[in-house]
């Protein structure tokens, strides 16, 4: 096969960071999504919908002219959100979940969650007005190894908050066990989760090989191969609980390439043609569709986007590095040649 179309796909988890480098990252996301879930952990975090107004229009102005985007916009819960602002949400039409971190457990999540149980009136209130809860799906507890922290958070976290809120629309986000794997399929139809390109991609000896490889740092962590597999199977597998998130974050190099180097890769650039490139190679092409454009759309109760996007077989080498502000940022394969490219 030498070119797929698509219906232009959307990526349901999305970090855009804000200011003069949106200029520099929106472009590469709006010249392959129709839409895309904004992360609201900025500094200070976005918690209303005023807050949110006004970061989606930020993000709006920096949409190349020609190209149409849309930001669907989140608020980041804390232990005191009060639950009117759910209310508030709903009725913006332009806010369309709302994201859990436990507090530490990712990059500028200080303000996240200490105890769920603070945030019970605002769980009561997204489970009415049908909004869903986004879960950073880890443990903060530093006794649990990290590659543990997904599989106990579902354990010991997730599990419980089901039984107390049996209606909550619960995406969790960036899984990257078979564990996850496993009980996304066990669920009930109101929990689903999104799948990045690099836990597609690589798993944990990609951190180590050759050195400590900085740019392959993320949270939740690259894990074992037998847990890339399973997703490599969910993902290719036409069920609609699973479908595309990138969770592309974008660092500056310096930040990165430190004694504390930040968490995150950052795919924007080139994400549809990574998937694609994971689906070729499980004989999946066909399954890419509904995964990218189609199954995401259905569980937002959000229509399917009317125009398409055509990928061309035609190896081609990433960008070393791209503008980001003032400073650099290497993307995902810097340097290195992948296999499909985004027609004009």
């Amino acid at each position: 096969m030498n070119s797929i179309t698509l219906i232009r796909p959307d990526d349901w988890h999305l970090h855009v960071r804000d200011g003069d480098v949106l200029k520099d990252i929106i472009p590469h996301t709006a010249a392959r999504f129709g839409r895309a879930i904004i992360m609201p952990n900025l500094k200070p975090p976005v918690t209303t919908t005023e807050q949110a107004a006004a970061y989606q229009q930020r993000i709006l102005a920096a949409v190349p002219q020609g190209i149409t985007f849309t930001p669907l916009m989140t608020l980041y819960l804390t232990d005191n959100m009060p639950a009117k602002e759910i209310s508030k949400a709903k009725q913006s039409g332009f806010i369309h979940a709302v994201k859990y971190y436990p507090a530490g457990a990712t990059t500028h999540s200080d303000a996240g969650v200490t105890n769920l149980k603070k945030t019970f009136a605002v769980l009561e209130s997204l489970q009415q007005h049908e909004i869903p809860l986004l879960i950073h799906g880890e443990v903060t507890d530093p006794d649990v190894d990290i590659f543990d922290r997904e599989a106990v958070f579902i354990d010991r976290i997730l599990q419980p908050l089901l039984q107390d809120f049996p209606d909550l629309k619960v995406v969790l986000e960036h899984i990257t066990t078979t564990h996850a794997v496993d009980f996304i399929q066990s669920a009930s139809p109101n929990i689903a989760a999104t799948i990045t390109p690099h836990h597609l991609l690589f798993n944990r000896n990609d951190i180590f090989q050759g050195g400590i490889r900085p740019h392959y740092y993320c949270l939740p962590i690259l894990k074992r191969e037998q847990h890339r597999e399973a997703l490599i199977k969910a993902a290719t597998s036409g069920n609609p609980k699973f479908f595309l998130g990138t969770d592309s974050a974008p660092h500056p190099q310096t930040a990165k390439e430190s004694a504390c180097g930040c968490a995150g890769m950052y795919s924007a650039h080139a994400a549809i043609e990574l998937y694609a490139e994971v689906f070729e190679q499980n004989n999946a092409l066909d399954k890419l569709e509904g995964f990218a454009s189609i199954f995401g759309a259905e569980y937002y109760q959000l229509p399917i986007n009317n125009d398409k996007i055509t990928l061309i077989k035609e190896p081609h080498k990433i960008e070393s590095q791209y503008s980001f502000g003032k400073e650099i940022l290497i993307p995902l394969k810097a340097g290195e040649t992948i296999q499909w490219k985004l027609a004009p």
